[in-house]
């Protein structure tokens, strides 16, 4: 019987930079559930790769003094090198700048064009070079991209549009009627409400403002606008041939199933890679996951922070497939989700060391020391082993319910009850005290055939997420690796095989001191670079004397009482000790403090001010303000604490 087909792409990453660990996250999560799907049986197909036009990088390029060729071949190549460190078993790692995607995104263009769905145009608006994307000025956000949040540029140059009111209203049908389509259902109530029911506008597919991009071939001074080339990867990566020429590889894997991408970019992959595909008459995938972010625990990562995290660094820490666990157990569905230094030790000492590390080394250690590493099933049960083998067999099914939905985390932590659970079954049946009475040897023996079985059953399943983990557990136990529909039967592993003689530690656990001196080390603080506030200038009084200045008493005062004049919006009126006596002094404050955020304050005060009546209420001085722009009012305060009293000179 012919396999079912799962075909299954990331986001292409930009290469404008190395990746971060946030990132690096979604390949991860690809790879997860490829590998997922390659043990339920699906013929799997993962695609992944790299993004490598736009003016970004033509800048970045010659920053650098080297060609834009030169710069992404780099790059390109440092990512590359990141998804194979962490493990991803992508079957296809596709470039922007491979010869036969360029040549087929050149025929879709003139496709797309001799079909009306492109026209030549002039665009005028903003535009966001990181993104680059252009932007209405009612579309910003303060001012800002609305993406990224970044300035814009107002930019003015000829340039062809893609007619996306054509296919509004056949894409919002497809939403209604295909609820799976997009998800989680947060992303796509985002895309209706705010894109499509209040109307597309027409895209711009071209740009001639800069070079590096794949050039228009009947009007080469235009190059491709990013999108149009970089969304078509989906399809040129299996053989897609704009002629009618496609390979027989295409046929078999589109539609794609899951198209994997990041929250930040799914307006693109929902909106605007549907219609291109209704303007091609091919069919839409089946499904685009929008993941959250991974941030870290400051917030969003920036280097001016210093709080970047690369993968590489975060392996030479904790090893492959802690890391693998981290990013996967502790991102959360539809939210983000957090990495700090901390919690990554926290989680590696007590979920991998102990429930897991520790589970497999007791369980090899004790077959070693009572058997000579010998696991043989004597079938000596009782009715906790019935509730043990109930719980292990349950996982499976309940893994891929979680998976089914792409839960990733949540399948995970099935798991690892699995482990936890094998953990109370040694406490539960205490091998140690079975060994004691040379009556329960039987017992002892199964009782520790029933764990290696237990954790056989638990690797198979651990496999998609920390796959050289699973390896080395199964080499350690001499266990076969187990296929998906074994595994709602309890007692394949073979009696009478041995296990390894010394269990090697699966992860050592770490000191959380000890790791946090080594990333300061590794991360000395970044002072940033505080922007400059602009100065506020003020129509100038008439020039004074130093005599006339002399008059003037400027004194510390402590507000010990405060209280609002009635009758006033504008007052407050405090009792301000200065020295031995109490003033009464009236201000116009009461728009910026309150009576109570008053008193206690040190406050500098014109103590030799002629007593006025405000509103009625005497006031024997003056409290000293300092006042921007916008009007709003800080009081004057002595940066040292002084008695009140203190002349001020």
């Amino acid at each position: 019987m012919e396999k079912q087909k799962y075909y299954i792409t990331t986001a292409i990453a930009y290469t404008s930079g190395k990746p971060h660990i946030g990132n690096t996250y979604e390949a991860v999560l690809a790879d997860a559930i490829a590998r997922y799907k390659r043990l339920e049986g699906y013929d799997v197909f993962f695609q992944t790769g790299t993004d490598e036009h736009g003016q970004k990088i033509e800048l970045k390029a010659a920053e650098a003094g080297i060609t834009p060729k030169e710069f992404v071949d780099n790059v390109s190549g440092e990512i590359k090198n990141i998804w194979d460190l962490m493990n991803t078993s992508y079957d296809k790692f596709i470039r922007t700048t491979d010869e036969d995607h360029e040549k087929q995104v050149q025929k879709i263009f003139k496709k797309m064009y001799a079909k009306g769905d492109i026209y030549k145009g002039h665009y005028e608006g903003m535009y966001c070079t990181p993104c680059e994307s252009f932007f209405t000025e009612s579309q910003l956000v303060d001012g800002k991209c609305p993406d990224c949040g970044r300035p814009c540029i107002p930019a003015k140059e000829e340039a062809y549009f893609f007619k996306m009111s054509k296919y509004a209203d056949r894409l919002i049908e497809h939403i209604k009627t295909h609820p799976e389509f997009i998800q989680p259902e947060s992303r796509k109530n985002e895309m209706m409400n705010n894109f499509l029911l209040p109307g597309l506008q027409d895209l711009c597919v071209s740009r001639t403002s800069f070079k590096w991009g794949i050039p228009v071939d009947f009007d080469p001074k235009h190059v491709v606008y990013v999108w149009l080339d970089a969304l078509t990867n989906y399809i040129t990566g299996i053989g897609y041939d704009c002629d009618g020429d496609s390979t027989e590889q295409f046929g078999k894997l589109w539609p794609a199933d899951l198209h994997l991408i990041g929250k930040d970019i799914i307006r693109f992959h929902t909106i605007y890679w549907p219609i291109f595909l209704m303007s091609l008459d091919l069919p839409l995938p089946k499904q685009v996951f929008g993941h959250p972010w991974l941030l870290q625990g400051d917030g969003k990562m920036s280097k001016s922070k210093g709080n970047v995290l690369y993968a590489d660094e975060l392996v030479d820490f904790f090893g492959v497939d802690a890391v693998r666990y981290f990013v996967l157990h502790e991102m959360p569905f539809e939210n983000d989700g957090v990495i700090t230094w901390e919690l990554m030790v926290e989680r590696l000492n007590s979920e991998l060391a102990n429930t897991l590390g520790n589970l497999v080394n007791r369980t090899i250690s004790m077959s070693n020391k009572y058997f000579g590493g010998v696991v043989e099933n004597k079938n000596v049960t009782e009715p906790v082993d019935d509730d043990m083998k109930a719980f292990v067999l349950a996982a499976p099914g309940k893994v891929a319910a979680r998976m089914e939905k792409l839960r990733v985390a949540d399948a995970m932590t099935e798991v690892f009850s699995l482990f936890k659970r094998l953990n109370k079954y040694i406490d539960e049946t205490m091998p140690w005290a079975l060994a004691k009475e040379e009556d329960k040897q039987d017992r002892l023996a199964t009782v520790l055939y029933n764990l290696v079985e237990g954790i056989t059953i638990g690797a198979a399943l651990l496999e998609a997420f920390m796959p050289e983990t699973t390896e080395r557990i199964l080499t350690q136990l001499n266990a076969e690796k187990r296929s998906f529909e074994s595994l709602d039967t309890f007692g394949q592993y073979p009696s009478g095989n041995k296990v390894v003689e010394k269990p090697e530690i699966l992860f050592a656990r770490l000191d959380l001191k000890e790791v946090m001196e080594k990333v300061e080390k590794l991360h000395p603080p970044v002072q940033e670079e505080k922007e400059e506030e602009p100065g506020i200038d003020i129509e100038p009084k008439a020039e004074i004397t130093f005599e006339d200045f002399e008059k003037l008493q400027f004194q510390v005062g402590e507000i010990i009482a405060c209280e609002a004049v009635k009758k006033s919006k504008k007052l407050l009126c405090s009792q301000v000790k200065i020295g031995s006596q109490v003033r009464q002094i009236v201000s116009g404050i009461k728009a910026h403090y309150t009576p109570e955020e008053m008193v206690g304050k040190k406050v500098m005060v014109v103590t030799n001010l002629k007593p006025a009546k405000l509103a009625g209420v005497m006031s024997e001085g003056m409290i000293l303000c300092a006042e921007d722009a916008e009007g709003n009012l800080a009081l004057m305060t002595p940066e040292k604490n002084m008695p009140a009293g203190a002349e001020i000179c």
